[in-house]
């Protein structure tokens, strides 16, 4: 069972990919959903019975891997607690997404090649989560990055989208760069690469140092570190974010799937697994914590500003992974897996809502131009007004009622301060966050659903009502328009030819994703609380896993004064009144505060110039390395001296010749009695 749903998506990935449209689009589709829908129904089955506790950890081999000296690796399938909650997130997701993508691609001419692209990634992912050695959790998690370059650059012949993909690529090559050096350092440490043997020997190196860039340092510091440099590249953790707003290219199947639900979980996921090992470094526990809570409120910040729709939940996932990041930075690791849960069924309802929404505007990403789209397209209004309320965390502490939100975001901010220390610094970031997210959660709502509608401003729907002129589809046949825009939403107001322009909702296959998402992000918190943060739940659920359960930590939380179990829930209810009064009552106010606020406005709508410094201080040094290179040292010198010079002697030499080749028998008589001179005269010179 377990072999058929990690192979299932790559053989429907292979079908699909090699026999591209000598298949056809239905098949494609057909093949690669269904496959993705048979791994969903065997992965439900076995995290239930995880949950019942009616299940014991298992190992399933595939085959003999690499031998090569005293290192021998197996290619093993390990399913636990952790496995197990990682396979209903990723092909439920994931299934859901290949149905939500019929609607969405439907007159893409490459279907074929997005479906197996997807189906590629699921099986990558799903590689990851079942690995039982760091190498093989290294090939998953470089295959999810291939299919992550390959998703966002999907629509290659738009120059932002493979920039964005290459971003991508790159920037995670810098975390991968320190996961292998983990992942080789482990090795030497350990002789193993073994995950449960790895983790099984960690407390005996608790202490121990080892030689790292000419210094002495603690061995697990070391190695939790470099690890977890993997993780935020991955993760899109500060520093190493930058990829992950840009990678909005992609289609919007995309955005849900990978750059929400899962492959940015894969860091969150890996500190978990590797939970054991870093509980033997208080450094390394101090670093993922402040990085966490930084990310937590440097991407919340930034959400507040933008315009584009898919931007706002891209830093909303950014801000999210932060909290999960600083839970398990401060031992909370049942509660950063059951936020991951929880995260995973409300952004991917989120995203996907955004999608119908883009789909209805007809590609037009600027909430700006949006407005009264509530009863135009009311099924994609209330699941994502669902959506909202799960990740603003609405609900009454100390009761049952509440979203998914809630629960699980609750339940990493109340263990953050039980911790003390970092922990009491990032719950009160996390506060602060919270309050923002709720805020700007509201204001893409209210300025997408509400209000008057701003649709004559879109540049877009102005070219997709003159396209569609004269047709009954409104203008399907603009979806390939939309890819030869790059800003999605600096357009002049034109306000004329939208006036009888109607948003429609979105096909049945689109929105059936979106009410069954919706289950999730209303009843994941209240179905799951109790096994993953539940003190004896909890630690009765998490014992079949590899997952370090901090059982006093999670006494500790339930016991944390009332005033910090009821800070989520005001500031939930104070972003929301901001937003409210912002965005609806007095619809001024953003104006006056940009005008006032210039300032911060522009610092936080760009992004607080990280990707300027990144661009002075190392793409631009790079390029101008690269010219030096290239112009002093392969052109100027290599080429110079190398074969161009060895061809410029023999052109020179060819002159010279020619110009002897006079094609007068007097001239070459000359030259071979000058010639017959000078052997003579060798001949009788005295030796």
């Amino acid at each position: 069972m377990i072999s058929v749903i990690v192979f299932a998506p790559l053989i429907a990935a292979i079908i699909a990919g090699l026999g591209n449209r000598a298949i056809g689009n239905v098949p494609a589709k057909v093949i690669t959903t269904g496959a993705l829908f048979l791994s969903c129904a065997l992965s439900w089955p076995i995290f239930l019975s995880y949950l019942g506790g009616h299940a014991e950890p298992q190992v399933v081999p595939v085959l003999h891997w690499i031998t090569s000296g005293t290192l021998s690796i197996d290619w093993a399938l390990r399913v636990d607690t952790l496995t197990a909650t990682m396979l209903v997130v990723i092909t439920s997701v994931s299934a859901l997404v290949h149905l939500y993508s019929w609607g969405y691609m439907d007159e893409d001419p490459d279907q074929p090649r997005f479906f197996a692209y997807l189906s590629l990634f699921t099986f990558a992912m799903l590689v990851l989560v079942t690995a039982n050695n760091l190498l093989q959790m290294f090939f998953g998690w470089e295959g999810v990055g291939l299919a992550s370059y390959l998703l966002i650059g999907f629509w290659f012949k738009k120059p932002s989208a493979c920039a964005a993909a290459i971003k991508a690529f790159v920037v995670n090559r810098v975390g991968d760069l320190g996961f292998m050096m983990g992942i080789f350092g482990i090795y030497l440490v350990f002789g193993t690469i073994d995950i449960p043997t790895i983790l099984e020997a960690a407390p005996a190196m608790a202490g121990s140092t080892i030689g790292f860039l000419g210094h002495r340092f603690d061995t697990m510091t070391v190695l939790c570190l470099l690890l977890f440099i993997g993780a935020m590249g991955k993760s899109a953790q500060l520093g190493l974010h930058t990829w992950l707003p840009d990678a909005m290219e992609g289609p919007t199947p995309v955005s849900a799937l990978i750059h929400a639900a899962t492959m940015v979980t894969a860091g969150v996921f890996m500190v978990c697994r590797m939970s054991p090992l870093f509980e033997q470094s208080h450094v390394a526990m101090s670093v993922v914590t402040i990085v966490g809570a930084a990310t937590c409120i440097f991407a919340a910040t930034i959400g507040t500003c933008q315009n584009d729709i898919k931007r706002v939940i891209a830093y909303s996932t950014c801000s999210q992974l932060g909290y999960m990041f600083f839970a398990a930075g401060v031992g909370a690791y049942g509660a950063a897996m059951f936020h991951l849960l929880t995260h995973a069924f409300f952004k991917a309802l989120l995203f996907l809502g955004a999608g119908s929404v883009i789909h209805a505007m007809h590609h037009e990403q600027d909430m700006r131009y949006y407005g009264g789209l509530r009863k135009s397209i009311p099924i994609t209004f209330w699941t994502m007004l669902l959506g909202t309320l799960a990740i603003t965390g609405v609900g009454i502490p100390g009761t049952v009622f509440g979203f998914a939100g809630f629960f699980s975001k609750d339940a990493i901010l109340e263990s953050a301060f039980a911790a003390g220390g970092h922990g009491t610094g990032a719950f009160f970031v996390g506060i602060f966050a919270a309050l923002l997210t709720s805020f700007y959660s509201w204001r893409l709502m209210f300025l997408t659903f509400w209000g008057k509608p701003r649709w004559e401003q879109s540049e877009h729907i102005q070219h997709a009502v003159h396209d569609a002129h004269g047709h009954d589809d409104h203008g399907h046949d603009a979806h390939h328009a939309h890819h030869a825009h790059d800003d999605h939403g600096h357009h002049g107001a034109h306000g004329d030819g939208t006036a009888g322009y109607h948003p429609h909702e979105s096909p049945l296959v689109m929105l059936i994703p979106l009410i069954v998402l919706s289950v999730g992000a209303v009843l994941g918190g209240f179905a799951f609380h109790h096994a993953f943060v539940d003190p004896e739940g909890g630690a009765h659920f998490w014992e079949a896993s590899t997952l370090f359960f901090n059982e006093h930590l999670m006494h500790a939380s339930h016991l944390v004064p009332t005033w910090v179990k009821w800070s989520p829930f005001a500031v939930m209810v104070t972003g929301l009144v901001i937003a409210w009064l912002a965005y609806i009552k007095n619809t001024d106010w953003p104006a006056k505060f940009v005008a006032q606020f210039s300032v911060l406005h522009d610092f936080l709508l760009n992004k607080w110039y990280i990707d300027e410094l990144y661009d002075l201080l190392f793409v631009r040094p790079a390029f101008w390395l690269g010219r030096l290179f290239w112009k002093g040292g392969d052109q100027g010198t290599i080429d110079r001296f190398g074969p161009n010079g060895a061809a410029a002697v023999v052109v020179a030499g060819g002159r010279v010749t020619r110009a002897l080749q006079s094609g007068y028998l007097y001239s070459y008589a000359l030259v071979m009695l000058i010639g017959l001179a000078a052997a003579v005269t060798w001949a009788i010179m005295p030796k």
